[in-house]
């Protein structure tokens, strides 16, 4: 009876630290920072050669190809005021990513309300860095 009585109580601290461990939006904050991540990688591939790796990942393009189309040996170069706005995008998704984890992590109970205020003004100030 003990035995079993110590497996129930370690289960339910084992649900409980689970339940608390954020989660409260199925960690889908992290979609939004990995979007942000490819929005820069774009900006950074925007116009450039693109490296043997890539153009062998274009298998399916042969030399001939590169002859006819020479403008595919180049990532899309997007228009100046387009990386702007790129560059804003991310500015706004790294903000949301924040605000998303934060308010997870508040109402999965790992931070109280004073912790969830302090934690987010230092996460934002990273970001401004």
């Amino acid at each position: 009876m003990d035995i079993i009585l110590k497996e129930l109580i370690f289960i339910k601290i084992i649900k409980t630290t689970i339940n608390m461990s954020g989660g409260a939006f199925d960690y889908k904050q992290h979609d939004i920072r990995m979007i942000a991540d490819e929005i820069e990688q774009t900006i950074e591939r925007s116009g450039r050669p693109k490296t043997r790796e890539e153009l062998k990942d274009e298998g399916w393009r042969d030399p001939e190809w590169y002859k006819k189309y020479p403008e595919d040996l180049n990532h899309y170069k997007y228009p100046d005021d387009v990386i702007e706005e790129f560059k804003k995008g991310v500015e706004i998704l790294r903000k949301a990513h924040v605000y998303a984890q934060r308010i997870d992590y508040l109402i999965s109970g790992d931070d109280g309300k004073e912790s969830f205020h302090k934690r987010l003004k230092e996460d934002l100030d990273k970001l401004a860095k």
